[in-house]
């Protein structure tokens, strides 16, 4: 067993959740805040076997990036590239700042290797973080996920996000649109197909004017098959740069922990989402034809995890809740397995992987 899951994760896991996640994302900041220390772990952590993925018109050096939610307000990018991370997603930034939900708001199912959260976009607003990230020189793809306040209502959507948008679009080399939440109020009403189409034609248009960046929307794992397909369609004929699938699930289905109702309202994360992001994964790949860019998140922990995401459509992966519980090696053990599983099985790059299980 691992230092960190013998000793550190137990510690961590005594304490109350957000505590031990605020106490992480410091220890991160000053551990690796010097270039000294990032070239350090950058050289034990670093994975290059797979070449320069091309997602996008992105350079990846890896596909395995840290999902939004986890540096809400953009203070550790680079110390998880040097972890190994080949991209950063920062957010969800919200355009006003948002204290967020009451505490507490985040919860463990360790029996499950799960997280539960109604953290409710809680962050410092895209100012304050897009002015912090223009200060570093990020070491890693760097992705801005954007939200919708709290109190602005869905009619007034548009316009709140626009604005977020607008003071993303210079920093971020991707930015991804969120209306899959479940802990903003009537958020994912924004996912109906009427309602989304509006949002995401009104951002493109702004997108061009700006000049174009890669722009996403994050989508929830709770749509039925004709809402996925619906938004399949609005994501091509709007010519998105890809789909994230998929954000945290409503449904506590088959959970070993017997009380988790006790916990209230939240979205789940972690291994007990894996099999059901990777069904809208497959379902995205088969609706688009493979034509538009999935990354896949949802339950991964280990490199096989990775390549289940991968041969049902994804082109990149993402993951927070399987760091939280394997530790700093994490990104480096899920990539070195990831290559090892692409070599064992005949595929010459993890391209010729993407959507095999579809294939079939």
């Amino acid at each position: 067993m691992s230092f960190y899951k013998s000793i550190i994760r137990p510690l961590l896991f005594k304490m109350p959740t957000e505590t031990a996640h605020e106490i992480g994302i410091e220890a991160l900041r000053v551990g690796l805040n010097s270039k000294f220390a990032q070239d350090l772990v950058f050289r034990r952590f670093s994975v290059e076997s797979f070449g320069e993925l091309e997602r996008f018109g992105l350079k990846f050096k890896n596909p395995l990036g840290m999902a939004a939610g986890f540096d809400k307000n953009g203070t550790v990018v680079n110390s998880l590239a040097a972890l190994g991370f080949g991209f950063v997603e920062v957010g969800t930034v919200t355009f006003n700042p948002q204290k967020g939900n009451e505490m507490p708001r985040l919860f463990r199912l360790p029996q499950d290797a799960a997280l539960i959260n109604r953290l409710g976009f809680n962050n410092e607003g895209t100012e304050k973080v897009v002015e912090r990230l223009k200060k570093i020189n990020p070491n890693c793809v760097l992705g801005l996920n954007i939200g919708k306040n709290k109190d602005v209502p869905n009619e007034e959507a548009i316009e709140n996000y626009l604005k977020s948008f607008e003071l993303a679009h210079p920093v971020a080399d991707y930015i991804v649109v969120n209306v899959s939440s479940p802990n903003t109020p009537n958020l994912r009403e924004l996912q109906k197909a009427e309602n989304l189409k509006e949002l995401l034609n009104a951002l493109q248009k702004r997108n061009r004017e700006l000049l174009t960046k890669p722009l996403l929307v994050k989508i929830a794992p709770d749509l039925s098959d004709g809402e996925i397909e619906a938004i399949v369609d609005i994501s091509l004929n709007l010519k998105l740069a890809g789909i994230i699938a998929t954000n945290t699930t409503i449904k506590r289905d088959n959970l070993k922990t017997t009380n988790s109702e006790k916990v209230g309202a939240g979205g789940l994360s972690g291994k007990p989402l894996r099999e059901k992001s990777n069904e809208i994964v497959s379902k995205i790949y088969r609706y688009s034809k493979g034509k538009i860019p999935i990354v896949g998140v949802g339950g991964i922990f280990t490199a096989a995890d990775a390549f289940e995401k991968i041969a049902a459509g994804a082109c990149l992966i993402q993951s927070y809740t399987g760091f939280v519980y394997q530790g700093l090696t994490f990104a480096r053990d899920v990539n070195v397995g990831l290559v090892k599983i692409l070599q064992k099985k005949g595929f010459n790059n993890l391209d010729e992987a993407i959507g095999t299980k579809e294939k079939v």
